[in-house]
């Protein structure tokens, strides 16, 4: 790692010194370091969201860009992908030299209008899971896990009726207790009111 980069990882721990603000979750001379800043911006109604930003910093960084997590309660998942993909976009501009900072600072200036910027892209893009499926944005499948079910049938007819109501297609598997549910579906046909 640069003598940059380390120089950076040592101001970033001095500037979020708060506590759980700032959390080193691993470092190694072949991977690079992993770490984690929590920090508030202001949101769409002037609230603080709080931010959890995880960057893992290569070992060639500054000269490549971190890589970047966004998380928070207060934001769904295309939210936080968005500030994600706005933040890699900032980073290309700050490119060869120390930029978590700047980072941070810009997106607690800019959460707000981040999220106030209508949705861009063709209805088409990519996301892609943990497994490494890549699915399109339009077709979606989801693995639901109930503990506790008291009443087997009850269940079946709940789940049975949404599914029939939203147009989707799926699974039940019963684990003595327990029901896993694997639907999947067609976004486009889903129209959400009263569950």
């Amino acid at each position: 790692m640069a003598e940059s980069a380390r120089e950076e990882l040592s101001a970033l721990a001095a500037i979020f010194c708060g506590p759980g603000e700032w959390e080193v979750l691993s470092h190694s001379e072949t991977d690079g370091t992993v770490f984690r800043i929590l920090t508030k911006a202001e949101g769409l109604m002037g609230e603080d969201v709080p931010l959890e930003l995880l960057f893992h910093l290569p070992v060639n960084y500054p000269s490549c860009l971190p890589a970047i997590s966004v998380h928070s309660e207060h934001l769904t998942r295309a939210q936080s992908m968005t500030v994600k993909e706005k933040l890699l976009k900032q980073a290309e501009n700050l490119l060869s030299e120390p930029m978590v900072h700047e980072l941070v600072l810009w997106i607690q200036h800019n959460l707000r209008h981040v999220l106030n910027q209508p949705e861009t892209g063709s209805g088409r893009e990519k996301c892609t899971f943990a497994t490494g499926t890549t699915v399109d944005d339009g077709l979606w499948m989801t693995l639901l896990h109930l503990d506790h079910m008291r009443a087997k049938t009850r269940y079946v007819q709940t789940v049975e009726k949404w599914a029939s109501d939203l147009q989707l297609t799926g699974r039940l598997m019963f684990m003595g207790k327990i029901i896993l549910i694997l639907l999947q579906g067609d976004r486009r046909n889903i129209k959400v009111s009263g569950i």
